[in-house]
């Protein structure tokens, strides 16, 4: 297993838990859009421990970026993070994921699972290609929204959010049903792609199921 020490170049709030991190970026170090690594920070508590975080930039850039939602109830890597500075270290570990850009379709992400989807989106914009694909997007709160006006910029009317826990007058308010999919997808839909809880992807995929979006046409990582 390889392993790449980088330096912290920044580190800030993004949204009320949400961080964008900035590293250093190894010579070697190559990804596609959608694919992760995990992450140690190299202090000696915590170089055995490690969480997966997606790379958000993009493949090309010389850093490397990391948008994180933050547990502060969870004592473990992310909320270590939290107290860390520019300079400190961490350790990358290998890439993996299995969400790559297939082709044109509908991506539904709940929460923090639209990590995956950052850097896709962005690449797609760079390229002009971003086309008719959609984005549904679910949260609890509009705050918790990650990216809204870039998002909104790239995608516009094709940008969807729904709110379960906070009723705005713009936005879906509610849970991701089967009828609300419907809208968006059917049988003749190429390409679906979803990340979120694992909850949340159970009963989505359920959903497309039964909406008869073939099991061959769905792109899947669990967060």
């Amino acid at each position: 297993m390889k392993q790449y020490f980088v330096k912290i170049i920044s580190i800030k709030h993004i949204t009320h838990d949400v961080l964008q991190l900035v590293t250093e970026k190894p010579e070697e170090f190559n990804f596609i859009p959608g694919q992760a690594t995990h992450i140690s920070i190299n202090e000696p508590d915590w170089k055995v421990k490690k969480n997966p975080f997606t790379m958000t930039c993009l493949p090309e850039d010389d850093f490397l970026e990391f948008i994180i939602k933050t547990y502060p109830e969870h004592k473990g890597v992310t909320n270590e993070i939290l107290k860390l500075k520019e300079g400190a270290e961490l350790i990358l570990h290998d890439v993996f994921g299995s969400i790559a850009y297939k082709g044109e379709g509908v991506f539904i992400a709940g929460g923090a699972g639209v990590t995956p989807f950052i850097s896709i989106f962005r690449d797609l914009q760079i390229r002009n290609e971003t086309g008719k694909n959609k984005l549904i997007f679910a949260n609890k709160m509009k705050r918790d929204i990650i990216l809204k006006n870039e998002f909104e910029d790239t995608l516009g009317r094709n940008f969807v959010n729904i709110l379960s826990d906070e009723q705005v007058e713009e936005y879906v308010h509610g849970q991701i049903t089967e009828g609300f999919l419907e809208e968006y997808v059917n049988h003749l839909t190429k390409h679906v792609y979803v990340c979120g809880p694992p909850p949340m992807m159970e009963a989505v995929l359920k959903q497309l199921s039964n909406l008869g979006v073939p099991e061959k046409a769905i792109v899947v990582e669990t967060f």
